[in-house]
């Protein structure tokens, strides 16, 4: 199903370092984005996100995320090497059209959710995100790291000292868990935020944590001990589903020995199930 077009960028007559990209999402739960290359376009992807493409578009895998191939070996090295502390591998893919026409490519999300596009020029060239947040992205956006410097939202902000971050002046693209919502915070607007519901955020926003406080919300709350405060100006992108939440209750009700259902040895045996429902799941 078309879910969405954006055309290239034809207001900005300055110059691009980034390639320029047209692009389709396609589905509802299951998203997939097809991009559509020039001639000598191309796209840059994690490892694992590939779904299709046409013919003549050419595979070649790399060092960190080719933004700036010329800079030696030693900087690609080092390029590369960031992206191990952020989880992800040392390589990533670029898929260039090196055929004569337009032709497509298409990368899909590795789990349910949403795929939103993230137009670097709207957000004054840089955009954090969560660590595995990133989609792919047109070649000539840098993929790096960026490092908190609060020892608190470090250690307790749900997503570590370490995030991604996307630099440039094209189009990228990431995804989340569930439904994707978008707040345009206001200055001084804060908008407290489940610490692994972030998907990401622009520059300006101030992002920390507060500690949710009370005795009885602590202990019984089962929100966790810490809020993640957002706080503006700026967009902000926040998920329904994170996906370790998702891991969370697939594992609470998988079986827990044999293989079997959950219902099986105990003292209702099938008849629990029919009571309780179907606990396969």
């Amino acid at each position: 199903m078309y879910q969405d077009r954006i055309p290239k960028n034809t207001s900005n007559n300055s110059p691009q370092n980034a390639h320029e990209i047209d692009y389709e999402i396609f589905g509802e739960e299951m998203q997939f984005v097809e991009i559509e290359l020039d001639p000598q376009e191309g796209v840059v992807a994690e490892a694992g996100t590939f779904m299709m493409m046409d013919d003549q578009i050419k595979m070649n895998t790399i060092f960190g995320d080719g933004s700036n191939q010329e800079k030696g070996l030693l900087g690609k090295i080092f390029s590369a090497g960031k992206r191990i502390l952020t989880g992800e591998s040392l390589f990533m893919t670029v898929f260039t059209n090196d055929g004569i026409g337009k032709k497509q490519i298409s990368f899909a999300s590795p789990y349910p959710g949403k795929i939103v596009p993230i137009d670097l020029n709207q957000f004054g060239g840089k955009f954090i995100c969560q660590k595995d947040a990133f989609l792919c992205a047109a070649k000539g956006v840098s993929i790096g790291i960026e490092f908190s410097k609060k020892l608190g939202r470090g250690l307790f902000g749900g997503e570590g000292f370490i995030m991604q971050k996307m630099e440039g002046d094209g189009l990228g693209f990431i995804h989340a868990g569930g439904t994707m919502a978008k707040k345009v915070l206001a200055p001084g607007e804060v908008l407290k935020v489940d610490t692994g519901c972030i998907v990401g955020f622009t520059q300006d926003v101030d992002y920390d944590i507060e500690f949710v406080g009370g005795i009885k919300n602590t202990i019984f709350g089962g929100e966790g001990l810490f809020f993640a405060t957002l706080r503006g100006p700026g967009t902000v992108y926040i998920q329904s589903l994170p996906f370790s939440r998702l891991a969370g209750r697939v594992l609470a009700m998988a079986p827990r020995t044999g293989g079997g259902k959950r219902g099986e040895g105990s003292v209702l045996g099938g008849i629990g199930d029919l009571l309780d429902g179907d606990n396969r799941f």
